[in-house]
């Protein structure tokens, strides 16, 4: 009557477990990368980065207008008993009041230019954010499939330990008949033992892969959620636009913009101004020397040392650089995606040995639990069964999620 009451027991506390397990909220892979992209401060620096450069084209086109000044100053040079500045220079006292107005004329392609290289800033503050994004969900993605496998490896341990839970009162109640020696019962109960302290360690092994993805994602909510099934593509887009290229292409453009730069610097310079105001000495008829003026200023480089040449050679050279590193990145990425492809095709062959492996070990459980309920099976034989199939179970969730991991690699590169 106590073994019946203590196997109801033990169904009714599996069937709680079950409960629990079900009214866990279930949250999945998308809703991580979520959050992760909200609570991004990185993205967020590259967002207000992107709204600077455009505040810089702004004062850029603001610098192509007329610029407009106002302009003030007053002297005062006294000649205390024949000391002081000479008179003819200073005119003991000076006021002036002016409005000035400047405008260059040959600015537009210069103006361009600038704009140009604020356009490629742009386009590098988007390249760096998209980036981040699939180094975000690389990282994400990467924890997520470890935090699952954590929890698959608690639910399989709950399972073995409530399997050998109830092998249990069975061989204790076959020991009592002396069906099977005591050193037997007691070999199978450390047998027990060792499972539920392995539980307990994968249930902590899980809480702390848990708090990991959390903390990466940025979320603070501490109550623990049950994670669904990855899915991750298992067959990428094919290899054309290649996204990492993208850089040393901005670097190419912004290596473009640089030169011609320099080459406007080169360029006549023409401009016009025009004042107006007050100007005086306060000597002669002070109230008449409101006035106006125009005029233009012109300027061209002449000889300054060759430094022209010089700057086109450092530009040369920075192009250089990015072509090696270029076509060293795009040998790297070839024989990387070879690599992962390989592995993940090596990886798919596996899993049929693998689960014919655990047909057979679930199988010989089977037959054994039969034979042990009559007497006629070695406990050591059943222990070893067992143990055959636990190694068998854990090689297939380490092969599922190792496949995950080179999926989420070859889903990275392959852009």
């Amino acid at each position: 009557m106590r073994t019946i009451c203590k196997t109801l027991a033990i169904i009714f506390l599996v069937m709680l477990a079950k409960v629990a397990m079900a009214q866990e909220p279930i949250k999945n892979l998308d809703y991580y990368l979520g959050q992760a992209r909200i609570s991004s401060p990185v993205l967020k620096d590259f967002e207000n980065q992107r709204r600077s450069a455009g505040i810089d084209s702004l004062i850029v086109k603001a610098t192509a207008k007329p610029q407009v000044t106002g302009t003030g100053a007053g002297t005062y040079a006294p000649i205390i008993r024949g000391y002081g500045y000479d008179e003819v220079i200073t005119n003991g006292q000076a006021l002036e009041a002016m409005l000035n107005v400047n405008y260059d004329l040959l600015n537009k392609k210069r103006i361009n230019n600038q704009l140009q290289g604020i356009k490629i800033q742009s386009d590098s503050i988007r390249y760096a954010t998209q980036l981040s994004i699939y180094d975000l969900n690389k990282a994400i993605a990467d924890q997520y499939i470890t935090a699952f496998a954590s929890q698959e490896q608690v639910d399989f341990n709950r399972e073995v330990v409530v399997l050998l839970d109830k092998e249990e009162k069975l061989l204790k109640t076959l020991t009592r008949s002396n069906i099977y020696k005591q050193s037997e019962y007691l070999t199978f109960l450390v047998t027990l033992q060792q499972q539920q302290l392995s539980l307990k360690q994968a249930e902590l092994q899980f809480k702390n892969d848990y708090a990991m993805l959390n903390y990466l994602a940025g979320i603070t909510d501490t109550v623990q959620a049950r994670l669904a099934q990855p899915k991750l593509p298992s067959e990428p887009q094919a290899l054309t636009n290649n996204f990492f290229v993208k850089r040393f292409e901005l670097d190419s453009l912004k290596n473009s913009n640089l030169k011609a730069g320099i080459n406007l610097n080169y360029k006549p310079k023409l401009g016009v101004y025009a004042n107006g105001g007050y100007s005086s000495s306060l000597v002669f008829q002070p109230y008449k020397n409101f006035g106006a003026s125009v005029g233009f200023t012109f300027s061209v480089p002449i000889y300054d040392g060759n430094q022209k040449k010089m700057q086109y050679d450092k530009l040369a050279i920075s192009s250089n650089t990015v072509s090696y590193y270029r076509d060293f990145f795009l040998r790297q990425q070839t024989q990387q995606l070879s690599l992962i492809r390989q592995q993940i095709t090596d990886t798919d062959a596996l899993f049929e040995k693998i689960n014919e492996q655990i047909r057979f070990s679930k199988g010989l459980i089977d037959v054994d639990d039969k034979l042990l309920h009559t007497g006629d099976l070695k406990v050591s034989d059943f222990i070893n069964a067992i143990n055959n199939y636990l190694s068998a179970q854990n090689l297939l969730r380490q092969t599922n999620i190792n496949r995950l991991k080179l999926i989420n690699q070859l889903n990275y590169w392959n852009r």
